[in-house]
């Protein structure tokens, strides 16, 4: 039995034998409270859980599904349970771009976040500015790939120093969820039923498509609900799918240094 769910079932009054962990935690601890009047709940350990709170909330605000944030104790964030069919017909995707084209439609003044976050072991500069280049090349690329080996370091260096050929230079800054693939979209009955594990900032809506492009493939029933993308956006997919590579090669290892080394040798690198 370990600390946190000890901890979860104190704050929450329960016997430890009415809470279960649930599968998909690989970064933090996600446990499936029953309590005692009958509502379930999820409890989140983390490092950010407030932000992770301000997070799902200002999606929510967006008119986007998600999760009710119940309330943050001890370093343990309190959501409501939103069931998952896990089933991606033809209109849970349809429904899913409808969803994110409404989260980009929120814009921010500038790009980034108003505090730093965290993925796992990976933390996040979101510093906020007016120039994009400089928040992806630096804030993004660079220091994400500060603690790889040497090689690693210069290759993404490489693809920093030349974003100025690759990006637009002024994307209007979208409110974007940030760790955007079919796992942190629940659906239910072929509509999303909320946005889950954000890891939100303001920036060039295409990052959102890059990453859902990279660990899935959205169907014709997605874009046509998501709308028109900005034309030559596919030739930019590398440059924003490279930082969700190397955010993966540094928490799950080698088994992503082939997602990486493709995406650099794409970018020239």
């Amino acid at each position: 039995m370990s600390a946190f769910l000890r901890r979860v079932a104190g704050i929450a009054g329960v016997d430890e034998a009415r809470i279960e962990r649930l599968s998909g935690g690989d970064l933090s601890e996600v446990l499936l409270v029953r309590r005692a009047d009958g509502r379930l709940s999820v409890a989140k350990g983390g490092t950010a859980v407030a932000s992770e709170a301000a997070m799902l909330r200002a999606i929510a605000a967006a008119g986007v599904p998600a999760p009710m944030v119940e309330g943050e104790w001890d370093g343990a964030l309190f959501l409501e349970h939103v069931q998952n069919d896990r089933v991606f017909s033809p209109s849970a995707w349809a429904d899913a771009g409808a969803v994110l084209r409404r989260l980009h439609a929120q814009e921010g003044d500038s790009f980034g976040w108003p505090v730093d976050y965290q993925i796992g072991s990976v933390r996040l500069d979101n510093r906020q500015g007016s120039d994009w280049l400089r928040f992806w090349g630096e804030q993004r690329l660079v220091a994400t790939a500060s603690v790889l080996d040497r090689p690693w370091r210069e290759r993404v260096e490489r693809v920093a120093a030349r974003l100025g050929d690759l990006l637009p230079a002024s994307p209007r800054p979208a409110l974007l969820h940030g760790d955007l693939w079919s796992g942190n979209i629940l659906v239910v009955e072929g509509r999303v039923a909320a946005l889950i594990d954000p890891a939100c900032c303001y920036g060039d809506l295409e990052i959102d498509l890059a990453m859902l492009t990279l660990f899935d493939s959205p169907p014709e029933d997605f874009w046509d609900a998501y709308g028109p993308v900005e034309a030559g956006w596919r030739e930019r997919q590398a440059a924003y799918q490279l930082f969700p590579a190397l955010v993966h090669l540094r928490l799950f290892g080698q088994s992503y240094a082939g997602m990486a080394d493709r995406l650099l040798t794409a970018l020239g690198a």
